[in-house]
Order: structure tokens, then C-alpha cells, then sequence
């Protein structure tokens, strides 16, 4: 919103306003609330789970497939401790032995949460994807998509 816009807001007795100076689009991409006009198409934000497995860079392999195993999931997330994702364990890295650096894909493909499920579904068949990372604009990991969900 606009400084106007919020010093409006203040004048007409809201408590609480904030200026948020990176803007709309931002705060989309990063899975910020919005309220949505009706018949508006869901997004991403809708269906992303966040119980995805992560792991880190230094994380033994076995130990962390031993884990993806029972999780219901067939990846791995490798994330720092701030939660961005750094890159992605796939079936055959969870099957290598060493760390999970040493396995994982780097810069894996990932959408905003604000992706309508139409184009999320389109993408995921044009590219064959069963599972779809969403992170914010700040490449922070906030869940996963499954083909399964959206279809």
C-alpha cells in the first residue's frame, strides 16, 4: 500500500498499519494473506504441504532417506538454517551414499505461492513434475505441491 494510503488508514482509526516498501507483488510471492474477491482462482498457497522433508548439507544420506522413507514423500528439500533452499535429494540421490551436498540438485525449479492451480497444473504436466517446491521471492522453502493435489 501506498504511504497515503496507510497515513488514510491511521486517520480513519486503524491501530495497526504498515507500510510495506516491497510492494504488492512481494508480498504475494512470499504467501502474505490477501483476501481474495470471490470466484477468484485458488493458488499454490492452497495446496502447498509443508511437511516435506528437509535436511542439510551436511546430512548423511542413509540417515536421511532412512527418515524420507517413512514420510509418505520420495524427496528431500536441503535447506540452511534460515529454511532457503539450497537444493533438492531426488529418488536416486536418496539411494547414494555420502552427504547430502554431495547427491542433491542444485537450484531446483520452484514457484511462488501466489501460482493459480491452473497454471501450477499446466506446468507440472508440461514438464512431467510430480512435485512442485514453492518458496518465497527469498528462496525460503514454505511446502511442497504434489501433481496429485492439483489434478
Amino acid at each position: 500500500m501506498s504511504p497515503r494510503a496507510a497515513w488514510r488508514l491511521e486517520t480513519l482509526g486503524f491501530p495497526e498499519v504498515y507500510d510495506y516498501v516491497a510492494g504488492k507483488l512481494d508480498w504475494l510471492a512470499s504467501g502474505g494473506e490477501v483476501v481474495r474477491p470471490e470466484g477468484a482462482q485458488p493458488t499454490a498457497a492452497k495446496l502447498a504441504r509443508t511437511d516435506v522433508p528437509t535436511c542439510a548439507l551436511g546430512d548423511d544420506i542413509e540417515t536421511v532417506a532412512a527418515r524420507v522413507a517413512g514420510s509418505g514423500w520420495d524427496i528431500c528439500a536441503v535447506t540452511n538454517a534460515e529454511g532457503i533452499l539450497l537444493g533438492l535429494l531426488g529418488r536416486s540421490g536418496l539411494r547414494a551414499a555420502g552427504r547430502a551436498e554431495d547427491e542433491m540438485r542444485e537450484g531446483p525449479s520452484t514457484i511462488r505461492p501466489d501460482v493459480t492451480l491452473a497454471e501450477l497444473a499446466g506446468r507440472m504436466r508440461e514438464h512431467n513434475l510430480t512435485v512442485q517446491l514453492v518458496t518465497t521471492s527469498d528462496g525460503r522453502l514454505l511446502g511442497a505441491v504434489q501433481r496429485q493435489d492439483v489434478e
